[in-house]
Parts: C-alpha cells; structure tokens; sequence
C-alpha cells in the first residue's frame, strides 16, 4: 500500500479522493434539501476547512453566502485543549441561519465554543456541518446536523487536513502508520 512521508511521519491512504467528493455531494444535497428557504450563511473555518467548504459549496443550489473565521487547537498531531480566536466575524449573524463548516470534530472543544460565541450574536438557528467526526473523542454534547464521515481515532492528513502545516494539498486523506 502507498505511504507518504510529511515530515517525521509516514502516512497512508485511508480515504481515496473519490469517496471524499461522492460524501461531500451527498451532504450538500442535504443541506439544500433542509434549508432551500433559509438562504444560510456558511462559515467556514480556516485553515482546515478550506477545500471541504470549497468543494461544499460548488454543490449547494440555494441561495446562500459564506465568511470565514479562523480558531486554533492543535500542536503538531495533538489538541492542546484550548481554543484560540485568531481571527473573527466581523458581519451580523441576526436573524440568519448560520452553517458552521468544520473540517473535523474530535473533541468538540472548538465547536462549543463556536456555538456559544455565535449564540451571543442572536442568529436564528447554528448548525454544525463537518467533513469527519471522531465520535469516541467527543468530549461535548454536540447535535451535528450534516456530517460526511464518522472516523476512528487516527490522526488524519490532506484534503486541507494538515501535519504541522503539511499536507493540505493532498487529493486524499491519510492516516499515519505507526512504526
């Protein structure tokens, strides 16, 4: 089987590119289905998240905006546990229905957190959206409302997913191999 080396670190594929976008379709299918009236705004939250939400949003259909935001949790290959606002909302959120875009949720650390800040902002509804969840790590009772993979607890990289800022442009995702 094929492995890549990104830094210290061997990796191989666990999730082919092919998969990844046939699971990202689906849940933009979802999403326009349950909001065709809502006119949501994603939120998308860098850096990880960038290529999901991209690929997202090419197949959502209704009307609808995105922003960014920009939280840290990680060091190397481990959650420090504390989430740091790099960058924020800068627009209202009144009234609107908000699609948080994760990359992953393991602990749910950083999506409490996001839904509490967002909470104070009076939007109409926050729903949760990521690419992969690690249901034996959550830590906070979360309502994910669309997510494209439930995964083990293994250390993931590419398709915006990173090692120590390494590896986003990766088609794939990768699971690194233990030596």
């Amino acid at each position: 089987m094929e492995t890549i080396q990104i830094k210290d670190k061997r990796f191989r594929i666990s999730i082919p590119e092919e998969e990844i976008k046939a699971r990202v379709k689906a849940v933009a299918e979802q999403i326009n289905r349950d909001m065709a009236d809502k006119n949501p705004l994603f939120l998308c939250v860098l850096n990880g998240s960038f290529i999901f939400a991209a690929d997202l949003m090419r197949e959502i259909t209704i009307p609808s905006t995105i922003s960014f935001v920009k939280l840290a949790s990680y060091e190397g290959t481990i959650s420090t546990g504390k989430v740091h606002e790099v960058i924020g909302l800068n627009e209202s959120i009144t009234g609107r229905t908000v699609v948080i875009v994760e990359d992953i949720v393991d602990t749910g650390r950083t999506m409490q957190r996001m839904m509490e800040q967002l909470g104070t902002r009076n939007p109409a509804s926050v729903h949760i959206c990521s690419l992969f969840v690690k249901p034996s790590k959550l830590e906070e009772p979360l309502d994910i409302d669309y997510v494209a993979f439930s995964i083990p607890d293994d250390f993931i990289v590419g398709y915006g997913l990173d090692y120590d800022q390494q590896g986003r442009n990766l088609k794939h995702v990768y699971t690194i191999v233990d030596d």
